[in-house]
């Protein structure tokens, strides 16, 4: 039986410099005139990333394909219909396939990590070509296929890109060998295609301090610069980037081992530049070289991420706030990029499960991202029944077991993980919530069991996740910047209080796909832990040990509590918050639920408060410094405009921006009722500082959109909705209202 299309193609490496791209050429004599093509597919995939042309036209106009997968066990192969440039083409036909070192080669992670999968990069390809008398032809990639030196002689996704347009290609012939790789393998791509979505132009230029020439793109984006230029032949242009300045300079020490810089060698004609073997999280870069003044039509950004259908969006009277959700979406947008990373610009670039745990809820109403988290969540479940441990690994793929680090250098920290492992069910339930496919939730359900099934022996005998390594709260405001993990909260206050929820969530999960025995496992698991954390963590003031913010948040949240003991610990949630200025003083445990838990239990006024507060550290804090996405400390950037001294510092990520899952259902008042806004609950809360709001979700059965205004204390509220949804609209003055499809509007005294 036919495995793939690919089965009979050979993967082709060449004999060349780890920077340089080869290119490898194949021909063939059409078997028919090309006016009798009726079709023509090409089937490639790549240990690296490649590009493909048929008879010199790019046959997509997606980049970095294939994409990154755990390659071990899933390496995607992409289909193109090409039966256009196949009939259009004149003689014989010609492939070329470009390939670049990509994540497979790519010496990743922090560090002296210089992870890879191999230390060779390979291609395959097959053409086939359908005629209209039936006929069929293919053209694979084999032995007998030509290799040259392109001109991209440096190419790393960290380091980046450099071209050199002097050289021609038909210069230095290669070696071609073949390499073996296991077949089973190869999958059709899953994960959606990564493309070019827009184009910024600068907003600024000008020379530093130091006379060093300077762009700005007014936007903090993923992606490289393009453009045209022409210059002195053997002349260089350098390009750095980076997504701040400090000291009137290029802000690179955040960026730690990634030199992000770009090169062209001139060829003294006119050079196009577009470095696609590499991508950069930026702002601003720095210019070296250019060979004539520089003017603002000269030069653009290229936008780049995974392909994902806008769906949510929101906007309200604090035009802050609006920032903060903006700098969300452009977070997601730059760390979607075939993963879900941490971070787009140092040399990390990793897919930390922590940071989309506590994410995924918020991502998925901006955008669609059913199929991006679908095929990473498959990666994370090959990466846990594969790992020694069957523990869910810290980063999926999880390239960190190739590092070069030292015997020891992650001794004690490994095996399950809370929040981290929580992702094989935070994920999936946000997915639920989000779009209701339970064909999907079945698919997701078995990482659940190997997380759940993995946490269960280091459970306590007083019935707690308190042994094994957590990185907890991590980035406590108040923890010191050396040390990210030195939280307020009590590390097995919260991975119990996780392990409450995970479990609670399995048994919905299981109950929903049929399976009962397993639904009333982990039922008795989550009661379990829910009596031994009310049994050894909460006093009956409502006291939960290490008294902080963040375990009050999750215990709420969670539903860990309920009653007279939920409502005092409430209180002493808002008193925390209130002694605390309203500053936040939560890390990636407590920020995304923090919010939720003061206005599920009456407290809306504190949670806008919070919400709202523009010192450090707070969420509007980094608005108020220009930020145009969000950062991974609170205090990314001090008041006095220096980069925090940590040696972790990143100005795009998305983990600590959770709260807009809060703005979008509370402050827009737009909320799932059943998974997939099968039925959907209107439930605006209006507060301090917030004077309208509007909102709207395309989901799978049609648009929503919500609006309300506070005039002199009434509530007027407008809901659409489409035809065959219904609705139960929550108003503040207690009413409850079905209503279906159509216009609705409503007023209610607050």
């Amino acid at each position: 039986m036919r495995g793939s299309p690919l089965d009979d193609a050979a993967f082709l490496t060449a004999d060349a410099e780890e920077g340089v791209a080869p290119r490898f050429r194949g021909s063939a004599p059409l078997h028919a005139p090309r006016d009798e093509v009726l079709s023509a597919t090409l089937w490639a995939t790549a240990q690296g990333v490649y590009e493909a042309t048929v008879d010199g036209v790019p046959v997509t106009e997606s980049v970095l394909n294939p994409g990154w997968t755990s390659y071990e066990w899933r390496l995607a192969y992409q289909a193109f219909d090409v039966s256009t440039i196949v009939r259009s083409g004149h003689g014989d036909l010609e492939v070329s396939l470009l390939v670049g070192n990509g994540w497979w080669r790519g010496r990743l992670g922090f560090g002296d990590a210089n992870a890879s999968y191999g230390d060779r990069i390979a291609v395959a390809a097959m053409l086939e070509i359908e005629f209209r008398d039936g006929r069929r032809q293919r053209v694979s990639t084999s032995p007998d296929w030509r290799a040259t030196a392109s001109d991209i002689t440096r190419n790393s996704l960290y380091k980046g890109q450099t071209v050199d347009a002097r050289i021609r290609e038909d210069e230095q012939v290669l070696a071609v060998r073949t390499v073996e790789v296991d077949r089973r393998t190869l999958e059709p791509q899953a994960a959606p295609p990564i493309l070019r979505h827009e184009t910024l132009a600068l907003r600024r230029v000008w020379h530093s301090p130091s006379g060093r020439l300077l762009i700005d793109f007014g936007q903090n984006l993923v992606g490289w610069l393009r453009f045209t230029v022409r210059g002195r032949r053997g002349d260089v242009i350098r390009i750095r980037h980076a997504e701040v300045l400090e000291d009137g300079e290029l802000g690179t020490r955040p960026l730690r081992h990634a030199d992000a810089m770009d090169e062209l060698i001139l060829s003294g004609g006119d050079d196009v530049f577009e470095p696609t073997f590499t991508f950069h999280g930026f702002r601003y870069v720095e210019v070296e070289g250019w060979p004539v003044e520089l003017h603002p039509e000269d030069l653009e950004a290229v936008v780049v991420h995974s392909e994902m259908a806008r769906t949510g969006h929101f906007r309200c009277s604090d035009d802050l706030v609006n920032q903060l959700v903006e700098n969300a979406v452009w977070s997601q947008r730059g760390n979607f990029l075939s993963v879900p990373t941490d971070c787009p610009q140092r040399d990390e670039r990793l897919g930390w499960t922590g940071d989309i745990a506590a994410y995924a809820a918020s991502a998925s109403f901006p955008f669609d991202t059913a199929d991006f988290l679908g095929s990473w969540l498959r990666d994370l479940r090959l990466e846990t029944e594969h790992a020694p441990n069957r523990a869910v690994p810290f980063v999926v793929p999880a390239v960190l077991k190739y590092a070069n680090f030292p015997a020891g250098h992650f001794d004690g920290w490994s095996g399950p993980t809370a929040i981290w492992g929580d992702a094989a069910v935070w994920v999936p339930q946000a997915l639920w919530h989000a779009y209701g496919d339970r064909e999907r939730l079945a698919e997701h359900y078995p990482a659940m069991v190997l997380h759940l099934t993995s946490i269960e022996p280091l459970i306590s005998e007083r019935g707690l996740w308190e042994h094994g390594n957590q990185f907890g709260d991590w980035l406590d405001p108040d923890a010191p910047p050396e040390s990210p993990e030195a939280a307020k909260a009590d590390p097995a206050v919260v991975a119990t209080a996780c392990l409450y929820r995970s479990a609670t969530f399995a048994a919905e999960a299981a109950a929903e796909l049929g399976e009962q025995t397993d639904a009333a496992r982990w039922r008795a698991l989550a009661e379990r832990t829910r009596a031994a954390f009310l049994r050894h963590y909460v006093q009956s003031d409502g006291r939960i040990h290490s008294d902080c913010a963040t375990v009050y948040a999750l215990a709420i949240t969670f539903d860990v509590l309920e009653g007279d003991v939920r409502d005092r610990a409430a209180d002493r949630l808002v008193a925390l918050v209130r002694e605390s200025g309203y500053r936040v003083t939560t890390g990636f445990a407590g920020t995304p639920f923090v919010t939720w838990a003061l206005s599920e239990t009456g407290h809306v006024e504190d949670a806008y408060r919070l919400l709202l507060e523009r010192e450090c550290p707070s969420w509007l804090y980094p608005v108020t410094m220009g930020a145009t996405s969000v950062w991974e400390r609170w205090d990314s950037m001090l008041p006095d405009g220096s980069i925090n001294p940590g040696e972790m510092t990143s100005f795009n990520h998305y983990a600590l921006g959770a709260v807009v899952d809060w703005v979008h259902q509370v402050v827009g008042g737009l909320r799932p009722a059943s998974p997939g806004y099968a039925r959907v609950r209107v439930e605006p809360r209006p507060g301090p500082g917030i004077d309208w709001a509007e909102t709207s979700l395309h989901t799978r059965l049609g648009h929503v959109s919500v609006a309300w205004r506070m005039t002199d204390g009434q509530l007027d509220l407008e809901v659409a909705l489409p035809d065959g949804l219904s609705a139960d609209i929550a108003l503040p003055d207690g009413r409850v209202i079905e209503v279906d499809g159509g216009g609705h509007t409503f007023t209610s005294r607050v």
